[in-house]
């Protein structure tokens, strides 16, 4: 059987029909994948429940903050928050957290609880960059009522879930509340009323400490519908342990004890330190050797580097990601890099004065521990640019910079 050539062209033409159809069809729609809910047991409701919204068609600046604890990541984020047009959030992956450790403490490995970890949190973080809330309620206890909740973990650190028209203060229109005024005055969070208020601003915004490395976060980077970009905090790992040791004090005890009595004790959990160090290293790593699927995504932010000169760093930052800086963040980093910090509110506060922070941990760890450290974390200290303290007396020597000039330029 003999085909002509005009009928082999309008099959040819009819299947690339079919298929562009096929294609639109799919990125048009919302999307949730929910195997991360129904391998951790938590697929309550269809995934499609809710309504669903076309995936970024309206080119969206998606950006995460990717730290670890103590890392001067609220700070940052304050950076995004006081953006008029950018819907920030903090920390939603706890939720995740928070619903998966009860589900994988018996029974099961790490390994299996940060697999599922991992793959619930980019399920979310997609749903979220797209404005979509609901997917949210997957994950917060108890679940909402007819979309309301007050257990949005730190709703105060977002400035637009705390004003009009998610929130209706008394007072004046222009009125900003302090993070722990939200709740109280504002009551119960309406998430569609937030979903809406996510969709009329450019720009989101998502910080995390959930995530160690930016290679988990592959997928959603190399997603052309999200078009994601990442800011990679790190800090000197020396500041780190100096900050959760004064922060945590309980589960950091046995550092104290080490810093009251220079004695290391014999049951350190020196794992507190590693981790860190290791995220730190494989992450920046990946970054500076610019593997393709990082190209234009991928920036690397030194705290020191942003608490010297907050302002130029926060115009790199900006510059980076597209989106142009407004007054409100320029005035908000003019009142809280140069305050007394003894203002700070809580211990998660970001009025503070920047410069004097950045290497004050050099006061708060004695020799020994910093020796410990230096000798912990070698590999990742000269990835990054943080010098060695030689003796004490190097150490306390506040004339002497223990961090490199270093120009860690975005991958473009």
């Amino acid at each position: 059987m003999q085909c002509s050539w005009k009928a082999v062209l309008l099959l040819a033409l009819a299947s690339i029909a079919i298929q562009y159809t096929a294609i639109r069809t799919f990125t048009a729609k919302s999307f949730h994948t929910c195997p991360g809910l129904a391998e951790a047991g938590l697929a309550e409701r269809p995934c499609e429940e809710g309504p669903t919204f076309a995936y970024n068609l309206s080119r969206k600046t998606p950006a995460l903050i990717l730290a670890t604890t103590r890392s001067g990541s609220s700070f940052v984020g304050q950076l995004f928050n006081q953006h008029l047009d950018v819907f920030y959030l903090f920390e939603p992956l706890y939720h995740v957290q928070n619903t998966l450790i009860p589900r994988f403490t018996q029974g099961k490995s790490p390994a299996d609880f940060f697999f599922h970890m991992l793959g619930a949190s980019r399920d979310l973080l997609r749903s979220l960059y797209d404005c979509d809330l609901y997917f949210l309620e997957n994950y917060i206890k108890p679940p909402p009522v007819n979309h309301t909740t007050d257990r949005i973990f730190r709703r105060g650190a977002s400035r637009v879930l705390c004003s009009r028209p998610v929130c209706d203060p008394p007072g004046s229109p222009d009125l900003v509340l302090e993070e722990g005024d939200c709740v109280r005055k504002c009551g119960l969070l309406t998430l569609p009323v937030a979903a809406e208020a996510c969709r009329e601003r450019s720009h989101v915004a998502i910080k995390t400490v959930r995530v160690p490395e930016v290679n988990d976060l592959r997928a959603l980077v190399e997603d052309p519908r999200l078009n994601l970009k990442v800011i990679q905090l790190v800090r000197d790992p020396r500041g780190i342990l100096a900050s959760r040791s004064e922060t945590f004090r309980d589960t950091y005890r046995l550092w104290r004890l080490w810093y009251g009595t220079g004695r290391k004790p014999y049951n350190l959990d020196v794992t507190q330190l590693t981790t860190v160090c290791e995220d730190f290293s494989n992450s920046v790593s990946t970054g500076l050797m610019r593997p393709s699927w990082l190209k234009g995504k991928y920036m690397l932010v030194r705290y020191e580097d942003l608490a010297r000169n907050p302002m130029k760093k926060t115009e790199e930052i900006y510059g980076f990601l597209g989106i142009p800086l407004d007054g409100h963040v320029a005035r908000w980093i003019q009142n809280n890099t140069r305050a007394d910090p003894t203002l700070a509110k809580h211990k998660y506060g970001t009025v503070r004065n920047s410069a004097a922070t950045a290497e004050k941990w050099r006061f708060r760890l004695s020799y020994d521990i910093v020796a410990f450290a230096q000798s912990t974390c070698q590999q990742v200290l000269a990835q990054l640019g943080y010098k060695i303290a030689g003796s004490e007396e190097e150490l306390k020597n506040p004339s002497i910079s223990l961090v490199e000039e270093r120009d860690f330029r975005p991958f473009s």
